[in-house]
């Protein structure tokens, strides 16, 4: 990722040439920026991604949002 990134963000998004090719995930899984921020837009809710993802926080799906509000900004 270029660019100064929130210590809040590199703390949850990473992106890594090895984990799907780069695209930025939240830390520790598969599970790319872009997949959660589609399934908000597609009207799941927090709790539902929580539920059929235990392995993430509502922390994480903040820091999905806030780094692609981040990106729309530049």
């Amino acid at each position: 990722m270029q660019g100064y990134i929130p210590r809040t963000l590199a703390e949850r998004i990473v992106c890594d040439e090895n984990i799907l090719t780069g695209k930025p995930v939240i830390k520790g899984t598969r599970l790319a920026v872009e997949f959660i921020v589609g399934l908000l837009g597609h009207g799941w809710t927090e709790a539902e991604i929580l539920e059929n993802y235990p392995h993430i926080v509502q922390e994480d799906i903040r820091a999905c949002l806030a780094y692609v509000s981040k990106l729309c900004r530049r």
